[in-house]
């Protein structure tokens, strides 16, 4: 079976997948392409992040994915919280 790692930041709008290198790309996306307006935007929880597997994950397990795979290269300490941790663009690039 294929390792699935952490590719981009994304946001799950209405079930549909927008892809950006931060979550902040994904939000410029929506605004300016999709014309979604502000109070249309998508809230912290329906961020997570896209697999190589083609797969949306939501902070925590994009957490797991994650530091299996060591990709979280920086903010370790201030990220990792347990069963708590969340993932964060920040953490891999």
């Amino acid at each position: 079976m294929e390792r699935e790692f952490i590719l981009c930041a994304a946001l799950n709008h209405n079930g549909n997948i927008i892809c950006g290198h931060r979550h902040s790309d994904c939000y410029a996306t929506l605004k300016d392409v999709v014309k979604v307006k502000d109070e249309d935007m998508p809230q912290r929880e329906n961020q997570g992040f896209l697999t190589s597997l083609n797969r949306y994950v939501d902070r925590k397990e994009g957490w797991k994915i994650a530091k299996e795979n060591n990709q979280i290269q920086w903010g370790l300490k201030a990220s990792e919280n347990g069963k708590d941790s969340k993932l964060i663009s920040e953490n891999l690039y």
